[in-house]
């Protein structure tokens, strides 16, 4: 990626076209998990959104390879699919602005306090 890539962002704008053309070929149950799944994911996305690619290539992955088996969406992903992001999204470090400015806060009260 060169810098003119990494400033406007058009080398995530590939990358995300590619995510869509794959997921298009899923099946119906599998689309609408997707949808919910980028929906659920972006909140803990940093500024740019780049340390999400690689868990949404991931989870993509996972449902092509389960679409692919012949698995029902709901035994892969479960009941709750706001849950599985959160828990996906924290085991894979993807911190959003709120934990990076608590992050902050915190520390700036620890010198405050001398700590």
């Amino acid at each position: 990626m060169n810098f003119w890539e990494k400033v406007t962002g058009s080398d995530m704008t590939k990358e995300l076209k590619t995510f869509e053309s794959r997921a298009k070929r899923l099946p119906t149950a599998y689309q609408e998990a997707w949808e919910k799944i980028k929906a659920n994911l972006w909140p803990h996305s940093d500024f740019t959104g780049r340390n999400l690619m690689p868990i949404l290539d991931g989870v993509l992955g996972l449902l092509e390879e389960t679409a692919a088996d012949g698995q029902n969406v709901k035994e892969v992903l479960g009941e709750d699919i706001k849950g599985f992001c959160s828990a996906l999204a924290g085991e894979e470090g993807a911190k959003s602005f709120r934990d990076k400015w608590r992050k902050q806060l915190n520390n700036n009260i620890a010198k405050k306090l001398g700590k």
